[in-house]
């Protein structure tokens, strides 16, 4: 066992390049989370500005910001001589002290995540790779004589290991399928056949619509909200599918109320403390608030408006975030989130059936239809406001809610177990690492 620098075995290596105007070059950008080095677009040089540098088919390369993040992996024979900005980096490895096998082995681990994530350092929305942070660290590599026994091991291993993980994955897509259907299943009508036979007499959803209207005109006479523009109406060539009886359609705005925003530069003091929710603030995956920032006013941009009360929904409007979406569960002084959340209260109706409505494949796949924009590309609080939703009475849709519910719990436990059979078959493998690593110094990193 040796101890080693990063940058005894990890040289940087650049290749600039003259851009041709007339010429159309491949850019490349790495997926995080070890999902490989793909190709980004293709791009005429006159078109492109920055200094720019040209990788090689088999070079080991990371992405400067995202390493920590598992954005690292080896250019593949059809991105030879693509370009890259400064902001990724490649590398000759040095063989002499480490294979290159065994070290893209390992980067396959979480070993050398590790290690970019002791080597990043930055403000929250700038932390990339530092030099010297990265190049300093010192690691314990196996020698050079055993390095051959250590590959074979971990191949190996990795042979059943890969098995194991094509079926976790398949089984993780199926559930993925399986809430979709739910959902979906839900907004028309089909999980509550049953209590719609036990409850004949429920009066249609119609009739809802009626009072929602008429509490909305009296919230209006009030001054409590504002008068909206009318949305527009409903025709038969935007009907996606049937309805059950005694359902109807309507756009998402008539049953809805917006939350007020509030100015914070200008209505409160400087040094004021804002509970501030971003849209990357929100669990995509348990569709939870994380713990939200705490900021000073003078520290935070003028998307910090949206004022959000305990049990409200907010939505994230901006790709890729479409599925950031959750209840505000808590109340906090100076709670604000940002102008790209739609946050909103229903009226005479079930928060909780709008929010796994939103959640559902018609709305993404409607939503993705609206997008526009480059750089952030978004919908807009108009299209939002006028989604065509389909509108159970308000007991069905407690009904609904609970059925989903108890359903995706279901589907949850599953994902569980199916987690913790992907977390041991990862310990298996660090304990691989373990004990070919020899004793105290076993653990890469």
């Amino acid at each position: 066992m040796g101890q080693y620098f990063i940058g005894d075995f990890l040289k940087r290596i650049k290749r600039p390049i003259e851009l041709d105007p007339n010429e159309e070059y491949k850019l490349v950008t790495i997926k995080m989370n070890h999902n490989g080095v793909v190709l980004r677009h293709l791009k005429q040089g006159s078109l492109i500005k920055s200094k720019m540098y040209q990788v090689k088919a088999g070079d080991f390369i990371l992405s400067g910001i995202d390493a920590r993040n598992g954005a690292f992996g080896i250019v593949p024979p059809e991105l030879d001589n693509a370009i890259v900005t400064n902001d990724f980096w490649y590398f000759k490895i040095e063989e002499d002290i480490i294979s290159k096998a065994l070290f893209l082995e390992l980067t396959a681990t979480t070993w050398f995540d590790e290690i970019c994530n002791k080597g990043s350092d930055g403000t929250t929305q700038r932390i990339r790779l530092q030099k010297d942070k990265f190049f300093n660290q010192s690691v314990f590599l196996p020698k050079k004589e055993i390095q051959d026994d250590l590959l074979n091991k971990i191949l190996e291993y990795r042979s059943g290991q890969n098995e194991l993980f094509v079926e976790i994955q398949t089984q993780k897509q199926l559930i993925a399928q399986l809430k979709q259907s739910i959902l979906q299943e839900a907004i028309q009508g089909n999980l509550t056949q049953k209590w719609r036979k036990q409850n004949p007499d429920v009066e249609p959803a119609s009739e809802l619509l009626k009072r929602i209207k008429a509490e909305k005109a009296q919230l209006i006479k009030e001054k409590k909200i504002k008068k909206e523009k009318p949305l527009p109406p409903i025709t038969e060539g935007d009907i996606p599918f049937e309805l059950p009886i005694g359902w109807v359609w309507c756009r998402l705005g008539q049953i809805i109320v917006n939350s007020d925003n509030l100015n914070i530069q200008k209505e409160l003091p400087q040094d004021t403390i804002i509970n501030y929710v971003d849209i990357d603030a929100i669990d995509n995956k348990k569709h939870i608030i994380r713990e939200p920032k705490q900021e000073k006013v003078s520290n935070l941009s003028s998307r910090a408006r949206r004022i959000l009360k305990k049990g409200w929904v907010m939505y994230s409007l901006v790709r890729p975030y479409l599925q950031n979406l959750a209840i505000v569960d808590e109340d906090k002084e100076f709670y604000i989130g940002s102008t790209g959340f739609a946050v909103f209260d229903c009226i005479h109706s079930q928060n909780r059936y709008l929010f796994q409505l939103l959640q559902s494949k018609y709305i993404e796949e409607l939503y993705l239809s609206y997008m526009d924009g480059f750089n952030s590309p978004s919908i807009t609080h108009d299209q939002f406001k006028s989604t065509l939703i389909p509108l159970p009475t308000a007991n069905e849709q407690k009904a609904i809610v609970e059925k989903v519910e108890t359903l995706m719990g279901h589907c949850n436990a599953l994902e569980q177990e199916i987690t913790q059979s992907e977390e041991h078959a990862n310990i298996l493998m660090q304990a691989v690492l373990k004990e070919a690593f020899e004793g105290g110094k076993g653990q890469p990193a």
